[in-house]
């Protein structure tokens, strides 16, 4: 499933490149080195931190698409890093859990 397609079913906002495909699962956490070690390759992450360091930890983990919750938007000069990285880039009014929950469905057909 795409991040275009997984978004559109969960209500995300797609701000930028949703064609890569969602294959790794979920993973939601706050603190950049845990995700460059633990998150999963071609997953979508679920964080509140919105900052060009983000789009360098997904690039590491090599993350298919972030999801902002909690309301944060992303400034000029993240979504700028994220469109020129072609990381997938979406926000949500839910908390993490919440939107992960719903992601997590939808990739597993539940």
């Amino acid at each position: 499933m795409t991040a275009n397609d997984l978004c559109r079913a969960c209500s995300f906002t797609l701000l930028c490149c949703g064609e890569r495909e969602i294959t790794g699962g979920v993973y939601c956490c706050d603190l950049l080195s845990m995700v460059m070690g633990r998150a999963p390759a071609d997953g979508i992450w679920f964080t509140v931190m919105a900052n060009q360091n983000t789009i360098v930890a997904a690039l590491m983990a090599d993350v298919a698409c972030i999801v902002l919750t909690e309301g944060i938007r992303p400034d000029e000069a993240m979504l700028a890093r994220a469109r020129a990285e072609q990381i997938a880039l979406a926000t949500v009014e839910l908390p993490s859990y919440q939107a992960a929950l719903c992601a997590d469905r939808v990739l597993h057909n539940k």
